[in-house]
């Protein structure tokens, strides 16, 4: 039985050009024979799991998924647990409001000594933006930048800044523009860090749930630089319906989100378990769907491969700072870290997963927006 399967799991890796126990960077090495059993039965579960578990090794794991992605190996393997996902994303509200904080619990609470050690400088947990630029900490800055020049951010002007993070964005923007920030977080961990690094400026953070933003106050610029993913596509007309409110007549919104042309069709239960609990990454039409009316869509952008470089140097940050934190951890969670990061490279490598930047208005620019590139 495991020979047959193995040769049916060749058969279908021929298609990427990848050999088992082969000698090529992106071949795969097999430890443990029951791996195709398991792959087959669980698909994406279980080729992390058992990646997790080292009964198998690549020596290039970003290589080896971005092939696989290629030949859409995720629609080849259909899982009980896959179906059962689709079945949840279609069915239920997964981001509902009692679920909001669970993300953070589980993913952006795992310490903030690994984030210090694994992003750049600015601690920015986004896509770095690599245009004209030689390392991690140079994109870091000149993706701030770009977001405060494509909302023409001008000096003194208020902002509500929705899943602002570390308050990256937020720090910055009120040190160069003198602007007056308001974060908004569901992770503690984020939040207590965020206020220190903030200590001083106008920024103040809040924990809490997007739904409990107050509305009644208005901004110049509202942005959400990879929060939407979070968000859920049963909850995107009240999330836009939400800034809407925020944002001032005259106001610009730039929101920062994933798309991924199977979108909600087909959650990876992998993903879902051990990165981002409850995360839905939408697809560019459900976007334009609910936000057309709502907003002028004055500008798209579509950055994604920037992605792929920055996931790389976030993971040889995390390869040489890892004995720095490894008391904290264990082995197993070094692996799925390391699967996590270098199998979401390989996602966007494959060009199959999207970054973009959609900067709206709510009335359209008098005489028309600039793009910023």
């Amino acid at each position: 039985m495991s020979n047959s399967l193995k040769d049916h799991a060749q058969r279908i890796l021929d298609l990427a050009d990848i050999k088992i126990n082969g000698n090529r960077p992106w071949d795969i090495k097999v430890h443990n024979e029951n791996t195709y059993k398991r792959v087959f039965a669980q698909g994406t579960m279980g080729l992390g799991e058992s990646y997790m578990d080292g009964w198998w090794d690549v020596e290039n794991l970003d290589q080896f998924v971005d092939r696989i992605i290629r030949i859409q190996l995720n629609k080849k393997i259909l899982t009980p647990s896959l179906i059962f996902n689709v079945f949840k994303a279609k069915i239920l509200n997964r981001q509902k409001k009692s679920r909001a904080f669970e993300v953070g619990e589980k993913h952006y609470d795992v310490g903030n000594d690994l984030y210090k050690l694994m992003l750049g400088k600015r601690m920015i947990y986004t896509s770095g933006y690599w245009k004209n630029t030689q390392d991690l900490d140079e994109a870091e800055n000149a993706k701030l930048e770009l977001v405060c020049k494509k909302i023409n951010l001008e000096k003194g002007m208020t902002i509500l800044d929705i899943g602002c993070g570390w308050a990256s964005f937020a720090k910055y923007a009120a040190e160069k523009y003198d602007a007056k920030v308001t974060g908004v977080t569901v992770s503690k961990e984020q939040a207590e860090l965020g206020k220190k690094l903030c200590a001083g400026l106008p920024v103040e953070i809040i924990l809490q749930d997007y739904r409990d933003i107050d509305t009644t106050k208005k901004y110049d610029r509202v942005v959400s630089i990879g929060m939407i993913e979070h968000v859920g596509p049963r909850n995107y007309k009240k999330y836009f319906e939400i800034i809407k409110k925020c944002l001032k007549d005259d106001g610009l919104f730039l929101l920062e989100s994933f798309s991924c042309y199977w979108g909600i069709s087909q959650s990876d239960p992998f993903s879902d378990k051990y990165i981002f609990p409850n995360g839905s990454i939408p697809q560019l039409g459900q976007i334009v769907k609910v936000t057309e009316k709502l907003f002028v869509i004055e500008d798209c952008h579509n950055f994604g491969d920037d992605y792929d470089k920055t996931l790389m140097a976030w993971y040889h940050n995390f390869i040489n700072n890892w004995d720095k934190v490894k008391n904290n951890y264990n082995e197993k969670f070094f692996r799925m870290w390391s699967y996590f990061l270098l199998s979401f490279a390989g996602l966007f490598r494959s060009r199959s997963v999207q970054n973009w930047h959609i900067v709206f208005s709510k009335k359209g620019v008098p005489g028309g927006y600039t793009s910023i590139r």
